[in-house]
């Protein structure tokens, strides 16, 4: 897992061969006027979510995990909680894994919580548990969807 400011985002690209080019988008386009919806660059290997959450409580926020992508994650219109917790450590182990949308859920809160502000973003590799969406409020953002 990484937290970072979008200002030092491009420091990251060596670390998967689709970086570079999803790092270009998001530099390229002002994200805050992009529409709800996704956006594919590289077929499926590589799609821009632009997604607006509704309001959820930490008990509410399922830890989940991804084995074929990695997660950026980048909060537009406000700030958003979101739990961690090492995926070997996701509780119970023989949780269900959903290969058509790439995602398995887990019981239980996550070990910690951080804040991800706008002008910031969090990655998720397949070894990344992960509670997003956490807000009193809901919040506009995009969700970079990266073959690992």
């Amino acid at each position: 897992m990484i937290i970072d400011r979008l200002e030092n985002i491009e420091k990251y690209a060596s670390l998967n061969p689709l970086f570079k080019q999803a790092i270009d988008f998001l530099k390229a386009h002002d994200l805050n006027v992009l529409e709800i919806g996704k956006i594919e660059l590289q077929g499926k290997d590589l799609l821009i979510n632009v997604a607006q959450t509704n309001p959820k409580t930490k008990e509410q926020a399922r830890i989940e995990t991804h084995r074929e992508f990695i997660d950026i994650q980048i909060p537009l219109s406000g700030n958003e909680t979101m739990g961690y917790t090492a995926a070997a450590d996701c509780y119970p182990q023989t949780a269900t894994y959903n290969a058509e949308k790439d995602i398995t859920f887990f019981d239980g809160l996550a070990e910690s919580y951080f804040t991800v502000k706008p002008g910031m973003f969090a990655i998720f590799f397949p070894q990344d548990g992960h509670a997003p969406g956490i807000t009193p409020d809901g919040v506009k953002k995009i969700i970079v969807k990266v073959k690992a």
